[in-house]
């Protein structure tokens, strides 16, 4: 990325002032004019500054900066949480250019890495050694220190987080110290920064644990729903060393997808045509025109995974790849995702419920909202986990002392465009998976969730990572509204940090979306805003101005496009494909793994 010289940016002469003051040697790579959305457009933001440092000492300048000009930092890498987490309009930190493996050590199988490393790059390194990591979500896009901060996980009774497989780390807090921690070295802040939401300060350095490289077996069936809860009391999570399912709730079958470690050679899966842009671009048609007629869900169902998996039970699919690969599914299309934690044991009757309530059973399902009118996508993701380390994060997304089931409940957004049923959908979902003390998985779109709720699920874990944070981070540099509407106790009882960002408003945008705008902490040298527009300019106000900027079709072209421009390659969310897929007449093989 060109990087902006200070004196291109549009700032007062106060910046350059306290600028001054720190070592001109260490530079400040900072831009303006950057439009942040989320991965799947689904929010947009316009920090006012986008910084990209490239060491310690150019984090440790833009931390010390941000607390002299009193202004809020947010951490971001791929952004794929589909949530308002990382919107700012205050100043937006992307690690993108500080992210090199700085150490593997092949006895004890780890890799250090500077933090803003994706974890596509980390595996690849890593299999230099003959390592990998030993456990992934559904894709590698993250950068390693996103996937941590937000309590990923894979589909493993052998695995938990990715967290747990953090030996140390290193982490700039507010007053600009970088500081290492582990479970023998500030534990305490260790176990916070495992799962840290972005709210610690800016994680740096990690060490993590891997293990040995090697390929895996994958075999996915189609098959009643029936059968799958028949084979959950037979061990079904346990029968393979990663098990998934998907859940098609109008079919009442379901996908189910198991691997295991193999010395077999590779493998591709079999062919099938429909498997590449025809069913891709078919699927994405006909889920556009179900936003006009929902009825048409059902049909659309059993259309396309029936033509992908086989209309009748038993159609199977299989591939040997390697391990880093093997792991991955695609994310299709632009989405909102809601997904709980609950205890494994009471899975069968969560899913028994929430399928009778998608078929109109309000009274069987026990769900007190109605589902008349509600038609929802397929299908419902069916993961596992099962913690394994001592040392667990404060907010640690898995249900204590017993192995944890992941529901997610994904709605896909066609051409950009929110579905209709989102809001009762989730109300009900969310309803459900309280009942089961569910936790939500922190990157989601969760709706009913507040410090109450989240004291009442985590109990002394929520006040032992809030006593950390507030500890680190008094005057709440990197505190946001998501975390005031979400872990922060009411105003009330916790009083706004001096440096937090409040939220002012949020619109919808024509072409899908919401614009976000927040409220700056300010210069207090008269009440003046060091970026406030200039008295007696004419151009109305700093909000007017952002939005005019992120809805606009004019800054569209010429903002977002300029940035995207000067930023890393982004690939267009319709077109983000797993690696290892084939490329033929028909597109790349999206379906061979959902």
């Amino acid at each position: 990325m060109a990087t902006s010289p200070v004196s291109a940016l549009s700032v007062p002469s106060r910046f350059a002032i306290e600028l001054e003051k720190l070592d001109p040697e260490v530079p400040f790579r900072a831009s303006q004019s950057y439009v942040h959305h989320t991965w799947a457009r689904t929010f947009h933001s316009r920090p006012e500054l986008y910084i990209r440092p490239q060491s310690i000492p150019e984090i440790q300048k833009v931390v010390t900066l941000a607390r002299r000009m009193r202004r809020r930092v947010v951490t971001v890498g791929c952004a794929h949480s589909p949530s308002d987490l990382t919107c700012t309009s205050a100043w937006m930190v992307n690690l993108d250019d500080y992210s090199q493996v700085l150490d593997v050590d092949r006895e004890r199988k780890t890799i250090t890495v500077q933090a803003g490393i994706r974890m596509h790059a980390l595996n690849l390194a890593a299999k230099e050694h003959g390592l990998t990591m030993p456990s992934l979500g559904s894709i590698d896009d993250q950068s390693l220190a996103g996937a941590i901060a937000t309590a990923t996980h894979g589909s493993s009774m052998n695995h938990g987080l990715l967290s747990e497989s953090v030996a140390s780390l290193r982490i700039v807090l507010a007053n600009g110290q970088a500081v290492k921690c582990s479970p023998a070295q500030s534990p305490d802040l260790f176990r916070a920064a495992l799962v840290s939401l972005g709210a610690l300060g800016i994680i740096v350095e990690i060490e993590f644990q891997l293990s040995e490289h090697c390929d895996l077996e994958w075999v996915q069936t189609i098959l009643p729903i029936e059968d799958i809860l028949e084979e959950w009391k037979r061990g079904l999570w346990t029968s393979d060393d990663f098990v998934r399912v998907w859940w098609l709730p109008y079919m009442r079958r379901a996908i189910l997808w198991r691997a295991s470690q193999t010395s077999k050679p590779p493998r591709k899966p079999e062919y099938n045509w429909y498997g590449g842009s025809v069913g891709y671009h078919t699927y994405h048609i006909l889920l556009y025109i179900s936003q006009y007629v929902p009825r048409f869900l059902p049909w659309v169902e059993w259309f396309v995974f029936g033509m992908q998996y086989g209309f009748g039970n038993g159609s199977t699919m299989s591939a040997v790849e390697e391990k880093r690969t093997g792991l991955l599914m695609n994310c299709l299309y632009s989405q909102f995702v809601n997904e709980w934690s609950i205890p494994l044991s009471d899975g069968p009757e969560a899913l028994t419920r929430l399928t009778k309530w998608i078929h109109g059973d309000e009274q069987g399902s026990g769900i007190p909202f109605s589902p008349k009118g509600v038609y929802v996508h397929s299908p419902i993701e069916v993961r596992v986990a099962n913690a394994q380390s001592s040392s667990r994060p404060y907010l640690d997304t898995q249900q204590p002392g017993v192995p944890t089931l992941y529901l997610n409940a994904t709605l896909y957004r066609p051409y950009g465009q929110d579905p209709p049923a989102r809001e009762r959908y989730y109300e009900a979902f969310e309803h459900l998976m309280k009942e089961y003390q569910g936790r939500p998985h922190w990157a989601k779109n969760f709706q009913s969730v507040d410090h109450a709720y989240l004291s009442s699920v985590y109990g002394p874990d929520l006040d032992d990572y809030l006593r950390v944070r507030n500890e680190v981070d008094p005057d709440g540099m990197f505190v946001g509204s998501w975390h005031r509407q979400t872990i922060l106790p009411p105003r009330t009882e916790l009083p706004v940090f001096p440096l937090e960002e409040k939220e002012i408003v949020r619109r919808e945008r024509k072409t899908g979306g919401t614009d976000w705008l927040g409220e700056q902490a300010r210069w207090w040298d008269g009440g003046i805003d060091v970026f406030s527009k200039e008295k007696g300019n004419g151009n109305g106000s700093e909000s007017e101005e952002s939005f005019d900027l992120m809805a606009g079709a004019e800054a569209e072209q010429s903002i977002l496009l300029q940035s995207l421009h000067d930023d890393l390659p982004t690939p267009e969310v319709e077109k983000r494909v797993r690696e290892g897929t084939e490329e033929g007449v028909t597109g790349h093989g999206v379906f061979s793994k959902m």
